[in-house]
This record gives C-alpha cells, structure tokens and sequence, in this order.
C-alpha cells in the first residue's frame, strides 16, 4: 500500500482481526475507528477526513438516531409552518423512533430504512403515508450530512415505496344540488357553495375575510389559509406565488355571499360587545377562527348523512369542483388557476379522469368540422 500523507490517517489490523483506523483531529487528539474489514474502516476513515477538511465536526458513534432527531426537530421548528412541524414530529415519534431509534446515526444504513419502509407497509400505514414519512427522513438525514455528522444521506439510498393511486371520491351534478339543498337553511350555506364552485381548499375558505371578498365586481382574492399554530389558529401566508389568486364567483355563490353577510350583521348587532371581529367571513357564533377538524366532524358530516350522500373528506369537494368544471369544458388552464396549483401539470394528473371527457368533445368537434356534408358526396351515377 502507498504511504498516506500527512493528515490522512492510518488504517492498522489488530491482534484480535478487527481494523482500525485513527486520524488526528483539529484540537489535537486522536480519533479512533474500528470494523470487521478494512473497506470498513477505510469508509470511515474517508468520511472524516473529508469533515475535517470542511472544518466539520468528526462522525459520532456515540449519537443515536432518536437522539439526532431530537435535535433537527428543534432546529427545525422555527424554519417551517407550525402545521410542518407537527407533520415531521409525528412521522418520527410515531414511525421512526420505535424502529430505528437506538441504532448509532453513524451505523444507519439503507437497509435498515427499507426494512423500516417495508414493516409500516405490511403494518397497514398506506403507500402514500410511508413514501411521506421516507421524506421526512431523508430531510433530516440531509441536513446531517450538511451539518458533517454523517459522511452521506443513506436514506438517497434507499427506495421509498411507490405511491398507490386511490380513486378519488368526487360528487356528481345530482349529488352537489343534492348537498347544496340539505344546506340551504345551514348557518353556513355559502360555505358549501363556495367550495364546490371555486374549488378552494378548506384552510382558505375559513381564512377568507371580507375585505378580500368584492360581491360587485364578483370576485374574491385568495391571501391566506387558517392553520393551527403554537397559540392557537393563525391566517398564514400562501404557501406559493399560485396558491394567492383571484376567483371569479358564479352568481349563485355572489347571492349566497349576500345573504350570508346579512345575516352576520344581524347576529353581530345582536351579539353587540360579546362578538370579536377579525373579519371572517366564515365564523363561530361569536365571530371567531373555526377549527377545521371540528367543523368538518360535527358539521359536515351530519350534513352528509341528513342528504343522504356517502361519507367523504371535506376536501373531496374540491376535487368535486375541479371534476365538474373540466367534465364542463373548462380549459385546463383556467381550473388550474382557480385551484390553485402551481403548474398546469399536476390539474392535469389529477384529474385525468375528467380530461377524457375533453377528449371526447375534442374528438367530436374534429369529426364535425372535418366530415363530408351532404352536398360535398358524389352522386354514385355520376
């Protein structure tokens, strides 16, 4: 073997057959690697002359996966949307720790992620669930490595499960006047009408106020979403330059919009001092922010089951809007920015199911256009 150079190390085979490897560290004190081979050593040995080199901190064995966690967790919090927070918490408490909590953060391995993958998999935890929770991993483990505790991102390494599409659960016509008809005497009638006509998600509908609602012109300004935070509910920016948009309103949902106003200002001078203002459109009986889940639990769902419609999530009227719109000839590009999303793509892999309509219509209007008519056939005795 060559000999090293200064400052790379030495790798050595002990008496009782294990390798080692030791390399001076920037304080002055050895440090010490042991494995059962020398490419073991050798890996290690490479991973932390590179750390030095960098001016990073030397590879632990001494830190736990669970405890390493622990630490991105709270570097982490102020950097993203409390709700983020709780998703990433909740994925590693839940999920990661019982498996792969006691195992060195130095010692993790793509095997051990994919056992990790395949084992919440056959638990019951769904494609889609896994393949999230393989994400918040390798985020984590990508700021390790940034961060000179670990060499590489072993979870780069290793395979996340395929998402599973799920049929998507939408209304049709009938059901959505269905719905809209059982909620007519609802306190929050334009709520339902809304939804299914704009394709809004719940948190912006919850944060709409009034200044951003313009019943003459017929339009509404998307600015926020209602989310949980550490202090309670909090309007929160749009996550993307799509996500804040303006909606133009169906007559319906301009007259619903009317009426629910009215009404509020009635109940609001009713109320007198015992009301708070913060200028929601949609609100408690006292004027304040509605928890989405709470709403969705005691309100939507009897609303379900009084009109007789199969239980769905609340956000399954969005993709009823979006369905209903495209089945109707709506350009995709024009759903897209009322939902929302960032790129024409993603209306279009969503809701593929409704663009075969459009292509039915297409397929229709080509034949129209280009088939002989009567007067263009030639006379067969001619």
């Amino acid at each position: 073997m060559p000999k090293r150079g200064h400052g790379e190390g030495s790798i050595t085979k002990r008496a009782d057959g294990r390798w080692m490897a030791r390399i001076l560290q920037l304080n002055g004190k050895r440090k010490y690697f042991y494995g059962t081979t020398r490419a073991e050593v050798q890996t290690k040995l490479g991973e932390a002359v590179r750390a030095r080199q960098q001016g990073k901190a030397l590879p632990t064995a001494r830190l736990t996966v669970e405890e390493f966690f622990s630490d991105w967790l709270k570097a982490v919090e102020p950097q993203v949307r409390y709700r983020s927070f709780l998703y990433y918490k909740r994925n590693i408490t839940m999920h990661a720790n019982p498996e792969i909590g006691r195992i060195s953060l130095q010692r993790l391995t793509p095997l051990h992620l994919q056992q990790l993958y395949a084992k919440k998999l056959s638990a019951g935890l769904s494609s889609t669930s896994v393949h999230h929770l393989a994400a918040v991993i390798h985020r984590a483990l990508a700021d390790a490595e940034r961060w000179g505790l670990v060499g590489r991102n072993v979870a780069g390494l290793a395979k996340s499960p395929r998402i599973r599409r799920t049929e998507m659960k939408t209304l049709d016509a009938q059901q959505v006047r269905q719905l809209l008809d059982t909620a007519r005497d609802e306190r929050n009638y334009a709520l339902y009408v809304l939804a299914v006509t704009t394709g809004m998600r719940q948190g912006e509908i919850l944060a709409l106020r009034w200044k951003d609602v313009d019943l003459e012109g017929g339009s509404i300004r998307v600015t926020g979403s209602l989310q949980p935070g550490p202090d309670g509910l909090r309007i929160v920016e749009p996550k993307t330059k799509s996500s804040r948009r303006q909606i133009t309103l169906t007559p319906m949902c301009i007259d619903a919009l009317r009426a629910h106003r009215k009404d509020q200002i009635t109940h609001r001078m009713k109320l007198g001092d015992l009301w708070h203002d913060h200028d929601l459109v949609f609100c408690t009986s006292f004027g304040n922010p509605i928890w989405a889940n709470e709403f969705t639990n005691r309100t939507f769902r009897g609303l379900l089951e009084k009109a007789g419609l199969p239980r769905i999530r609340f956000h399954d009227l969005r993709h009823t809007a979006a369905t209903l719109m495209l089945s109707q000839g709506v350009h995709p590009k024009i759903a897209q920015e009322m939902l929302g999303h960032t790129t024409i793509a993603i209306t279009l892999d969503l809701y593929s199911h409704a663009t075969a309509t459009m292509q039915l219509g297409a397929a229709n209007a080509i034949q129209d256009l280009l088939a002989p008519t009567p007067q263009s056939k030639r006379d067969p005795g001619t």
